[in-house]
């Protein structure tokens, strides 16, 4: 059957004089279609999931207030126990592949696996319909993806393309989940992919524009966040959008520590994953006996906040204890997405700021929920280091040129405020890329005095042919670093040359070294000299070390650089450009 798929699929590539470029368009269509009935699929299964264990579907806030305190205390108690249990499963199948739709795109062959991808889809599916504080778009993305992995298997897709497929099947989830197509887009370019280039930004637009059209077909459809008509921003308001920026750039580095401390607690217990997920879930439950809203990932309070007026002391309280919740169901290794979670916090604290300047300027400024669609974007450009993705994502939401101008804004003070705190990211990848391209521009600037070791095989001029012989004894070196009184480098005896004199029998008993010295027989290299230069005199050197001199026109020797440090530092320079 694989050989028969193959074999249709360059039929059709010839039959229709396709290049390799216009059929990976018509693939990024089908993944799109895929990619979308995966979402669905994920989506009506919460929905099975809740009418199962409650009787009632739909928004999970609304559902945790329909029910009993200690149903509310226990039920995402359950939930984690059996997420643990179907990760416990996962675990036991990851052979191999790693089923991180992320790893398998950046640094990974685009091989995901199905059965182990489908066990920590049940764990996700397990957690979010019982109540847990985690996005479900995470799932609903790495299905997708897993599924443009497997066509792009079964049909033979050698690993490049077979990365790219698997990019544009995680476009289509993040469409779907989002109804956002160019941020879709965006999302895996600039996070996934990590650059934006047209043979593979071409089939990724297409799927998550099939993705999209797709979603609307289906009856019931309609925007995850239903956002208001955004006000027109004039003059010195635009300060205020700034401000909020810079309040989610210093707040954003915050968030994401408290999650990394959350998971290192929760690591420390030494707990099996079922009671570990169980007791985050329990903690999320006691939570919720008094606030329900902080169930699910946040996406119907958002909703609220931006229709219908809050007080401060509400979005505030709420916004704690959703933190708490979701450091809770995240730390204990829950499987999800912190992409939802993360816009509620920007919403929230975008509608707490902009309270406090509408109270203080309510004729100069606009109402509190133009902050928080602001505060979406700016906190999420912070969070994921891809602000182009989140001005794009926020657009498409609002579908309003007058957001564009403060949202920019916002956006990029807060990812450039956030970047010089710290290099965190909600996403390891993003995280490896910023060490490789620190990495890289470090070793561009690598220099001979960062590589100097110290010459352990130094005599004088004066030297006797003992002396001279017993080191060639004592170091398995070639060559025997020559230096004057003031300890200029002056040259090297060699190893073949004592050897000859030995075999000839000549009398050396009162033979100083400075006989035996070759002056400009080895190369040397100085502090300053770069990779490459040195590079070019190892070359012309057999040996594994070179000497290092001040400068030329003053010869002090410094020591040593060895062939494998610089191999090792060029290779390390050279793995980071690919």
């Amino acid at each position: 059957m694989l050989t028969t798929l193959l074999k249709y699929r360059i039929r059709v590539q010839r039959l229709f004089r396709f290049s390799e470029d216009h059929t990976m368009l018509l693939w990024g269509a089908v993944v799109g279609l895929v990619g979308a009935f995966a979402t669905i699929s994920f989506r009506e299964a919460i929905h099975a999931v809740q009418w199962m264990l409650t009787g009632k579907s739909g928004s999970l806030v609304e559902m945790g207030k329909g029910l009993q305190w200690y149903v509310r205390l226990l039920l995402p108690a359950a939930g984690g126990v059996a997420a643990g249990i179907f990760l416990a499963l996962a675990k036991r199948f990851a052979v191999g592949a790693s089923s991180d739709y992320m790893e398998a795109v950046a640094i990974g062959d685009g091989n995901i696996p199905v059965r182990q991808s489908l066990l920590r889809s049940a764990s996700s599916l397990s957690t979010v319909a019982s109540g847990g504080s985690i996005g479900r778009e995470g799932s609903m993305v790495q299905l997708a993806a897993m599924a443009a992995s497997f066509i792009g298997r079964i049909t033979h897709f050698d690993p490049p393309r077979l990365r790219l497929l698997v990019a544009c099947g995680a476009a289509a989830g993040l469409t779907s989940a989002y109804n956002a197509p160019i941020a879709g887009a965006f999302f895996v370019t600039e996070i996934v992919l990590g650059s934006i280039a047209m043979q593979s930004f071409g089939p990724i637009v297409v799927a998550s524009v099939v993705a999209n059209i797709t979603m609307r077909e289906f009856p019931g459809y309609q925007p995850t966040y239903e956002m208001p008509a955004f006000p027109a921003i004039f003059g010195a308001e635009v300060v205020f959008f700034v401000g909020l920026g810079i309040l989610c750039g210093l707040a954003s580095p915050l968030f994401l520590q408290l999650l990394a401390y959350a998971k290192r607690k929760f690591q420390k217990t030494k707990l099996p994953l079922p009671t570990r997920l169980g007791l985050g879930g329990l903690l999320v439950g006691i939570i919720s006996i008094w606030e329900p809203q902080v169930w699910g990932n946040g996406y119907s309070v958002v909703n609220s906040m931006l229709h219908q007026p809050w007080a401060w002391t509400a979005v505030l309280v709420l916004l704690l204890l959703k933190l708490l919740a979701t450091c809770f169901t995240m730390g204990s290794g829950a499987i999800g997405g912190v992409f939802t979670p993360t816009l509620f916090v920007g919403a929230a604290v975008g509608y707490l700021f902009g309270f406090g300047v509408h109270d203080l300027f309510p004729s100069a400024t606009s109402a509190p929920f133009a902050y928080a669609i602001v505060g979406m974007g700016a906190f999420l450009s912070a969070a994921t280091s891809a602000p182009l993705m989140a001005i794009l994502m926020i657009f498409e939401m609002t579908l309003s040129y007058q957001v564009v101008l403060p949202l920019m804004l916002a956006c990029v003070v807060a990812y450039f405020i956030a970047r010089s705190i710290d290099d965190t990211s909600m996403y390891e990848i993003t995280i490896k890329r910023n060490r490789d391209a620190k990495a890289r521009l470090r070793l561009r600037g690598t220099r001979m005095r960062d590589l100097i070791k110290p010459a352990d095989t130094v005599l004088p001029l004066t030297a006797s042919f003992e002396e001279i012989s017993r080191m060639f004894l004592e170091y398995p070196v070639k060559y025997v670093y020559i230096v004057d009184d003031e300890n200029r480098y002056q040259g090297v005896v060699s190893l073949q040359d004592v050897t000859s004199t030995l075999l000839e029998k000549k009398d050396v008993g009162a033979r100083p070294a400075v006989e035996f010295l070759r002056r400009d027989f080895v190369h040397v290299v100085t502090p300053d000299m770069s990779l490459g230069e040195a590079l070019e005199h190892f070359l012309a050197h057999q040996g594994e070390r070179l000497p290092t001199v001040e400068s030329i026109d003053n010869p002090t020797l410094l020591g040593v650089v060895y062939k494998s440090s610089l191999l090792d530092a060029y290779f390390k320079l050279n793995r980071s450009d690919n």
